[in-house]
């Protein structure tokens, strides 16, 4: 807002309120941008070819502190009593710490309630993902409410699956057959993966948890013969790990037997992060 000088006459306007510069709805714009990913120097210029006027990243910076209480009211808020699915994964981001840059996790947790609905229940950082790590995120869920979860959904992060009986020790643990799959994959030659890959897939296709550990001692089988010994151990060591779901509704298969649905998450935290490099 250009403010006209009046001698002798102040100006004043019931639109915009004294000694305010921006209307309520362009500070809200620049905070939705930053909130979207773009970063606080790229706002200035999409400002200048707005409004024509550039908005500091400074301001920015400013205007970003109000909506800081509403994150942390957010992340501190209570929680259901229980959830059926809870969904449990980590990313790692870049912090500049005392000079230095270094790797910090962000650990993610995901429920669905009884009527099917899913929300994120918790967001925390850690230095990484270690039990202490995934006890303070648990000690947190448990602190707001939760006081059940029915089966946990990870892949097989020693931290995590040590804390998870301190707090839900009624809980049951899938390991994520997607990255069970990716474990067994490591062991095999790219040559070989376009073979074996459907092996895989065919085990947790089965009807029931019987039929897929018979069809999994008969893939190791193969994968010996094919001389993958090392895969095959993987295979039959974390085969039942990987088998819970089929202790909860078949319609519900599809949905439990991975953590893919936290990989749409951590997409948009990649993607609103990598605007920054490393944090402060």
């Amino acid at each position: 807002l250009k403010v006209p000088k009046l001698r002798g006459a102040s100006f004043e306007t019931q639109i915009i309120e004294r000694y305010k510069r921006r209307e309520s709805s362009v500070e809200e714009s620049l905070v939705e941008m930053y909130l979207a990913g773009v970063s606080v120097r790229r706002v200035e210029d999409i400002t200048e070819a707005l409004w024509g006027t550039r908005v500091s990243p400074s301001t920015v910076s400013n205007l970003n502190q109000k909506i800081y209480e509403r994150i942390e009211e957010w992340r501190q808020r209570p929680l259901r009593n229980r959830y059926v699915y809870t969904y449990l994964d980590g990313l790692w981001l870049k912090r500049a710490w005392g000079g230095e840059v270094e790797n910090v996790s962000i650990l993610v947790a995901i429920g669905v309630n009884e009527m099917g609905f899913r929300e994120v229940l918790g967001v925390s950082e850690g230095m990484s993902e270690d039990k202490e790590s995934w006890r303070n995120l648990l000690r947190n869920l448990y602190g707001r409410g939760l006081r059940r979860i029915d089966l946990a959904i990870s892949d097989k992060a020693a931290g995590l699956i040590e804390a998870l009986p301190e707090f839900y020790p009624q809980a049951k643990w899938q390991r994520c057959v997607f990255h069970f799959h990716k474990n067994i994959l490591h062991k095999v030659p790219k040559q070989k993966r376009e073979e074996v890959i459907p092996m895989l897939k065919a085990i947790h296709a089965q009807e029931d948890a019987q039929s897929a550990r018979e069809k999994a001692i008969s893939v190791a089988a193969k994968l010996e013969d094919l001389k993958l010994g090392p895969a095959a151990s993987i295979l039959l060591q974390g085969i039942d790990e990987s088998l819970t779901y089929y202790r909860f509704p078949r319609e519900h298969h599809r949905s439990i037997r991975t953590n893919n649905m936290l990989e749409r998450i951590m997409k948009e935290i990649r993607r609103r992060t990598r605007v920054v490099g490393s944090f402060p």
